[in-house]
């Protein structure tokens, strides 16, 4: 993925000296962007294209538009954002993965005021319809990641052991792992911390015929398929076939003991293999889709985040502010620009576009967008999706404790559902 960023860096100085139409006036927006890896400070904001940032390109191309860019954690994003609010004072711009709660408070613009129409048709539809709430889409998709299981080859070579597709294969892999090795090597990794626990939920219930919510939209959390996924995830936890401490550890976590060979097998997202090149691991691994429970289907799991505007009904000149936010995407999105920037932090893309320079540069990334098509995504439009999110995890982390699953679940879904 680096040689894509090498291979624009000349075309990302040109679009800053090419320039869009300026807006009327100067223009101030003031943006957050989440930090997404170890390059996102740089990119954004220090010297990471070829000694200059976005902001700078963004700014020389477009005179009178101003961007006040701040990247922040993960971690403490939601409280910046909801400490912003409630002064008063939100940003024009913000990349974040939820947005139900912002929509339904009457905080969003829709899209359709600042999105230009050929940028608009060039996301897929797939990823615009997570963003929809009552008919109106209120925020547009900035990346998306997918998530396989990796398995490194040379410890299945020396066990003797194939690839499990099945939970039933799966735990027998499991065993003879720990049979082979003992405690020197983990055979599952599992993360169910508040980073990515409510993923760690998707990965059992979605391969077990279960989900979030059914057929018509309703939330199902304590349907029996969920309670037998999570029984039997929570299982291979007391049996000694994961890492020791689920609840704490992260998936970064995880994804160092795989590369330092110490697991076997890890579910996690797209970026592994830079991760691992950055990190300096060198380990033979595999790809394949996620164990399933007999007689149901394998599915993967996507994860989008977002990029929205907010309103300002003070400001004097709504239209000149919409077309800068809209600058601002198409100056984002362009796909010289979009691609080193997927491709810096090992992202799948949003825009059809960026497709053909993504694959051209390196032909194996069109395997991960097929992935894209068998997605399933969170149901982040409901405006309860925030409360799910935290409680799957306490169900998770409370299980592990010795709590009854059902119970836990049946608990959840009374909350949530009333």
């Amino acid at each position: 993925m680096k040689k894509i960023v090498a291979l624009l860096l000349s075309i990302l100085i040109t679009i800053s000296c090419i320039g869009f139409a300026a807006a009327e006036g100067d223009i101030t927006l003031d943006v957050i962007i989440c930090q997404y890896g170890n390059n996102t400070n740089n990119w954004f904001t220090g010297t990471g294209i070829n000694g200059k940032n976005y902001v700078q390109l963004f700014e020389e191309a477009n005179p009178g538009i101003k961007l006040n860019l701040e990247v922040v954690s993960w971690n403490d994003v939601y409280t910046v954002v909801s400490t912003r609010i409630s002064n008063g004072n939100p940003p024009d711009i913000l990349n974040i993965d939820t947005f139900a709660d912002y929509a339904t408070e009457g905080l969003l613009l829709p899209v359709k005021d600042y999105c230009p129409d050929a940028l608009y048709n060039d996301f897929f539809p797939s990823f615009i319809a997570q963003s929809v709430i009552d008919d109106t889409v209120w925020a547009v998709p900035d990346l998306a990641s997918a998530r396989a299981m990796y398995y490194n080859k040379d410890i299945f070579d020396e066990v003797g052991i194939a690839v499990p597709t099945t939970w039933a294969e799966l735990e027998d892999a499991c065993l003879a792992i720990l049979d082979y090795y003992g405690g020197d090597v983990y055979p599952w990794g599992m993360d169910m911390t508040t980073d990515e626990g409510q993923a760690a939920f998707s990965y059992y219930v979605w391969n077990n015929g279960g989900g979030f919510v059914d057929a018509d939209g309703n939330w199902a959390l304590n349907s029996d398929a969920n309670v037998e996924a999570v029984n039997f995830a929570i299982g291979l936890f007391n049996k000694g076939y994961t890492n020791p401490s689920p609840a704490t550890q992260t998936r970064y976590d995880l994804q160092d003991m795989f590369g330092a060979g110490k697991m076997a097998m890890v579910i996690t997202t797209n970026q592994l293999p830079t991760y691992l090149t950055e990190k300096g691991y060198s380990v033979n691994f595999g790809t394949a889709a996620l164990p399933h429970n007999d007689g149901a289907a394998s599915g993967a799991t996507g994860v989008m985040d977002r990029v929205m505007a907010f309103r300002d009904d003070a400001y004097a000149d709504q239209a000149a502010r919409n077309a800068a936010i809209g600058k601002v995407l198409e100056f984002f999105y362009s796909p010289e620009m979009y691609t080193g920037w997927v491709s810096m932090e090992g992202f799948l893309p949003a825009v059809s576009s960026a497709v053909s320079y993504l694959v051209a540069a390196d032909p194996s990334f069109e395997a991960w967008l097929n992935v894209l098509d068998s997605c399933q995504f969170y149901p982040t439009a409901k405006s309860e999706w925030i409360d799910v999110k935290q409680g799957v995890i306490d169900v998770e982390q409370n299980a592990m404790l010795g709590g009854d699953v059902k119970t836990l679940l049946d608990e959840l879904q009374a909350k949530v559902a009333k």
